[in-house]
């Protein structure tokens, strides 16, 4: 039977020290210093203030060095596919050709579905139970010769199904992708996914994604006319989380 699923965003590698990989890699190129000796003075010291003028010089290029990969499961291919746009990230994907859903796949309910109450809901579960009969109906008759039969099977599966990813981006991606999908005109699912994906980042190196998000957090919406309107409750509730993870 098809199984409602929820995203869960995990953390999985981050580079060792990335703001002090950053400043490292800034110090390097207005110095005449050895690499060693610019690596000793940058571990000895906070790199915040210094990260913050890289920054307001639009020096980025030095971000690329550090990365970060997350773990990723119970998003729909919807999802994916909106992720995939974001070329400069690398991605892991669970294949529906080598992975059989013969006893049941994962699927994502859209909220905006489920607020339409439980005849809806119960309408949905259904039709993700009729897919996945027609799905075991075409492995059946293309002889269930394992992914031989799964790659054309796989064809009536839904967007809503669910898919696991293993992604990376270096931080000057992740900057990029948090300006884009934290926006509140960003689709649902990649919006509630960036915002994880911030918080865990905020966590491991705070004065490269203090600031990391919507335009609206350093200045002006670019949306113009199409603009929520809601910058200064965004800058309330970054300025409410950077407080609460200082408290922690």
């Amino acid at each position: 039977m098809a199984e409602r699923k929820e995203m869960n965003v995990s953390l999985i590698r981050h580079t060792l020290n990335p703001e002090e990989l950053v400043a490292l890699s800034a110090k390097l190129c207005y110095s005449r210093s050895t690499i060693s000796g610019l690596n000793d003075r940058v571990s000895s010291r906070d790199q915040s203030e210094f990260i913050e003028r890289l920054m307001n010089m639009g020096h980025e290029s030095t971000f690329e060095h550090a990365s970060f990969t997350f773990g990723i499961e119970g998003v729909s291919r919807v999802l994916l596919a909106q992720l995939t746009r974001h070329r400069l990230a690398s991605f892991s994907v669970q294949s529906q050709r080598y992975v059989s859903y013969e006893k049941g796949f994962g699927y994502i309910l859209p909220p905006k579905i489920e607020a339409l109450g439980e005849e809806a809901v119960a309408r949905y579960t259904e039709q993700m139970n009729q897919i996945e009969e027609w799905y075991k109906e075409w492995q059946e008759l293309l002889g269930k010769k394992g992914e031989q039969s799964n790659e054309d099977a796989r064809f009536v599966l839904p967007n809503a199904c669910e898919t696991r990813i293993m992604l990376t981006m270096n931080v000057r991606e992740l900057r990029h992708f948090f300006s884009l999908r934290m926006c509140n005109r960003a689709q649902w699912e990649i919006n509630e996914l960036a915002t994880r994906m911030h918080r865990l980042c905020l966590e491991v190196a705070p004065a490269l994604f203090e600031d990391a998000g919507p335009a609206c957090l350093r200045g002006k919406c670019p949306e113009g006319e199409k603009s929520c309107g809601e910058g200064p409750r965004k800058k309330a509730e970054r300025e409410a989380l950077l407080q609460s993870l200082k408290k922690e």
